[in-house]
């Protein structure tokens, strides 16, 4: 057992905690950082002693993981940096996307309505563990290798109209630059699967939603220049890198385990790997999974081109859906922060940058790019955007709610009526689901997750970020 110290603030919603093998820095309300078990300071110790570790942090969103916490943000200076695929986690690149229409809440009133657009979108968008893409005209080598400028332009419909363009200067990056020839490590049947993936939701967590926004009061400015109104709908995505980004991991995972025992590196976590950044274990990581990060913004890109067109089906011609935003929460990448170069890690844990921060994409310089944070289902997601005083924690927030049971316990605890009136089946303001079965999908109940709110205070009272907008849900298309 870690004996812990902690060092109150002034703010309630941030602590240092003394662990002996370093300070882990946490930003949560009392209520969830009492709440937190030993379990996870446990993890940070271990995380904590991978040599010259800089910063580390918790989001108020932390769980439990594979060799470390989600909700974690850890970074290195690049020099004597270490990579650690255990702090960016096996879904490398997951992260979020959320696209504007121009229908209001009022549009899709009647349950009706919804419950046809879901089952146009299930047909659309594959949601079964083992489906396949609907889309095979294009190399998987040129998505890997280019991220978004490697489709075809027919899947980038704003590709040639500037103005209205917003699918490759609304993304947090929309091509990671590698080195090719790391690419040849990766097996022939991993590509062949990869590319059947592209364009799927996969499962757990993983969902798309159709949502209504009601906007903050004291960032209605922010809102209208990101183009949002009151009662717009909008959708947002939640995926990852499929099967790719799964052989990565499994793949520079074990090459990364050979260079620890060659080098004597090791803490009492076995699970917990990492390796020199410069060293050749490291070099194939980082390259690789630029590749799967490529795949992932990719993947979410094609989510919602097979959503829109379902859309279309149902709605008319008339319907139109712009981007307002994609980035991860499963990475490791170099950030400059007050002139040092570091390379930062975060696993589960949101990048929300500032106005006037050099690295928001032009469209977001004067205003900080959306931050997109989603609740559990049933539960309202948030649209945030970083303040200056993020710096504190080098411009992390949470990446959603956070589990706060296992799937096994949700499923021994919560029952399906207890699900079902979570989602106001039966009600007027029911959230459709693509589930013809509640009890299939009770694993991911909102009763398996912390509260958003909570979640959301956190942040807000640590100075993180504020809220942009509320999103409440009208309908929900989970994997299986």
């Amino acid at each position: 057992m870690i004996t812990i110290q902690t060092n109150n603030s002034k703010n309630s919603y941030y602590r240092q905690v003394k662990l002996p093998a370093g300070d882990l820095h946490v930003y949560a309300g009392n209520e969830l950082f009492d709440a937190m078990g030993a379990k996870v300071f446990e993890m940070a110790n271990n995380n904590l002693q991978i040599p010259n570790i800089r910063y580390m942090s918790y989001t108020p969103d932390v769980h439990v993981g594979v060799g470390t916490c989600i909700g974690t943000t850890a970074l290195w200076e690049t020099d004597d940096a270490y990579v650690s695929p255990s702090i960016v986690g096996s879904d490398i690149g997951c992260g979020m996307r959320v696209h504007l229409t121009n229908l209001t809440a009022d549009d899709l009133r009647e349950v009706k309505l919804r419950r046809k657009l879901v089952k146009a979108i299930e047909r659309m968008l594959p949601v079964e563990e083992q489906a396949r893409g609907h889309f095979s005209d294009f190399r998987l080598e040129q998505v890997v290798k280019k991220g978004l400028h490697g489709l075809p332009n027919k899947y980038v419909p704003d590709a040639y109209t500037p103005r209205k363009a917003t699918s490759l200067t609304h993304v947090e990056s929309s091509r990671f630059y590698l080195d090719d020839s790391y690419l040849e490590r990766i097996p022939e049947q991993v590509w062949h699967r990869a590319h059947r993936q592209l364009g799927t939701l996969g499962k757990g967590n993983h969902f798309a939603e159709i949502q209504a926004i009601e906007i903050d009061e004291g960032n209605r400015e922010v809102a209208e220049q990101w183009g949002l109104t009151d009662g717009q709908v909008i959708i947002m995505i939640h995926s990852g890198s499929r099967a790719w980004g799964g052989a990565v991991n499994q793949y520079c995972g074990s090459e990364v385990v050979k260079t620890m025992r060659r080098s004597g590196f090791g803490t009492a976590d076995p699970k917990l790997a990492f390796a020199p950044l410069h060293s050749e274990a490291g070099q194939a990581y980082v390259n690789l999974m630029y590749s799967a990060l490529n795949y992932a913004v990719v993947n979410r890109h094609l989510i919602a081109y097979s959503i829109r067109e379902a859309c279309k089906e149902v709605l008319g011609s008339k319907f139109e859906m712009s981007t307002l935003y994609d980035l991860m929460h499963n990475y490791a990448w170099e950030e400059q922060h007050e002139g040092t170069s570091l390379f930062v890690h975060r696993k589960g844990a949101t990048r929300a940058l500032p106005p006037g921060h050099p690295d928001n994409p032009v469209p977001f310089l004067s205003t900080g790019h959306p931050a997109l944070i989603p609740g559990s289902m049933g539960s309202a997601s948030y649209l945030m955007v970083g303040r200056p005083e993020g710096a504190s924690n080098h411009y992390s927030i949470c990446h959603g709610a956070g589990r706060v049971r296992s799937r096994n316990a949700t499923k021994q605890l919560v029952t399906v009526e207890e699900f079902s009136e979570s989602m106001r089946i039966g009600q007027e303001d029911e959230i459709v689901v693509n589930h013809r079965s509640l009890e299939s999908i009770l694993d991911e109940s909102p009763q398996a997750y912390k509260n958003i709110d909570q979640i959301i205070e956190s942040v807000v009272g640590a100075q993180l970020a504020s809220v942009v907008a509320k999103c409440r849900p009208l309908a929900t298309i989970k994997g299986v």
